[in-house]
Parts: structure tokens; C-alpha cells; sequence
């Protein structure tokens, strides 16, 4: 018998730019100054009032992630200095159906040197290939386009658009909807760029049943059409 998906164990993951590693009551410092940065606090539409006491809210948070099976919570460290310098999080996990979220947040200082896209790059290799989660999704805001454009560089895919999913500033923010197949990271392993396009592009993504597992799935009506979003969805990053 298959034994069920869990993030009970928390790896420490090397990549190119960070390291990743399970967080730390030490990181609280890290994950209060996070939240209270007004830029980071907009791009993940936290509307929750910081107060004084946030320290010790990231403290009692951060020291109580070791216990979850359903969640993993890493820490970005930039190996150069052994700084936390943001967190990436998988949540949510539904065993059954082999799915969780994804969000990532980062401080001002990390932005723009690859550190995202290095760590997203990590923690999605471990959740398909170590843990054998099967879909990982996420939700970024319209004001985002930043994140957006690391997200389809490793290989998310839009699947949709909650309208005005988030009201800030006075305003309606729509959220969309993106996700990648664990089929789809096999193919591209967070570089679709890099990666051929397929003789008929797998349509399972716009809402076909398939069998569950590396099955071949149905042919589109028109693979040319596909084919062509697809390349045009590859190099937009």
C-alpha cells in the first residue's frame, strides 16, 4: 500500500542563488519585519493589523511549524551572508487528491535577484519528485505582474481569474488562478522555456477526464491551436 503524501519531513534544499531549510523561532525577527513591510503586505493582499506584539506572534507561528504534516513552511537563507531572507510555503495538502498551494514572500532587499525564482524552483522539484504531490496551485493579484512573470517562468499555467477576489486601496483586485501538473514539471522540471514543444500538446489542463497517472491523455480537436498558446505561454517570461 502506497503510504499517504505528507510534509512531515522538512528538507533543506540547495539551489543556485538560496538555501532553503525549515524555519526557525530564530527567523521570527525575519517574518515580523515581512509583514510589516507595507510593499509585501500589498502584494499578498494581508489586510491583519500589525501590532507590537507581532514578534511575538512570528515566534509562537514560526515555532510550531515542525509539527505539520499538511503544510511546509522553509526559510530562504542567502547562503552569502546565512540571512533569512523570505519564506516559501506549501499548504493545504490534500492527500486524496494529491494537490496543495503555493505561496512565496519576500523582503524588499531579496527582490530582483533571483532569489524567487530559485527557491520556487526548489520547493516545486521536492513536492513532485520527493513528496509525489500531483498539483501544486497558487492565486497572484492583478498588481503582481512581477510574481506572475516568475510563476510562468517555472512552469505555472493560468487557469482562470477570481474577479475582484481582493478589495484594497478603495479599490477590486482580481487574483488569478495558476497551477502546475506534476506531469508537466516532468517534462520541463521549471524551465518550459528550455523545453520541446510536444507533437500534441496534452489538453488536460482545459478540463478533459483522464486517467490518473502517466496515461496518455485524449488528442485535441486542434493540437496546432494548443501547440501554438503554448510557445506563445513558454517564451512570454
Amino acid at each position: 500500500m502506497t503510504p499517504p503524501l505528507s510534509f512531515a519531513a522538512k528538507p533543506t534544499l540547495t539551489g543556485q542563488r538560496v538555501i532553503l531549510r525549515a524555519v526557525t523561532v530564530d527567523d521570527a525577527t525575519g517574518l515580523a519585519g515581512l509583514i510589516r513591510d507595507p510593499e509585501v503586505r500589498r502584494l499578498t493582499g494581508t489586510h491583519l493589523a500589525v501590532g507590537p506584539a507581532a514578534i511575538d506572534g512570528a515566534r509562537e507561528w514560526y515555532g510550531s511549524r515542525d509539527g505539520q504534516h499538511d503544510r511546509l513552511d522553509l526559510a530562504i537563507v542567502d547562503p552569502s551572508t546565512d540571512r533569512y531572507v523570505g519564506e516559501v510555503v506549501l499548504k493545504g495538502l490534500d492527500a486524496d487528491n494529491g494537490s496543495c498551494e503555493f505561496r512565496i514572500a519576500l523582503g524588499p532587499a531579496a527582490v530582483g535577484r533571483g532569489y524567487g525564482t530559485d527557491a520556487t524552483r526548489l520547493i516545486l522539484a521536492h513536492a513532485f519528485e520527493t513528496v509525489g504531490v500531483h498539483r501544486i496551485g497558487l492565486e497572484v493579484y492583478a498588481f503582481n505582474p512581477r510574481a506572475r512573470r516568475v510563476y510562468e517562468k517555472v512552469g505555472f499555467v493560468r487557469e482562470g481569474t477570481r474577479r475582484d477576489a481582493l478589495r484594497w486601496d478603495g479599490g477590486w483586485v482580481d487574483a488569478d488562478i495558476m497551477a502546475v501538473l506534476a506531469d508537466e514539471w516532468a517534462g520541463h522540471r521549471g524551465r518550459p522555456a528550455l523545453a520541446p514543444v510536444p507533437a500534441t500538446w496534452p489538453p488536460g489542463h482545459l478540463g478533459y477526464l483522464r486517467p490518473a497517472g502517466p496515461a496518455a491523455r485524449p488528442t485535441d480537436p486542434d493540437p496546432g491551436r494548443l501547440r501554438r498558446q503554448h510557445s506563445r505561454a513558454s517564451h512570454s517570461a
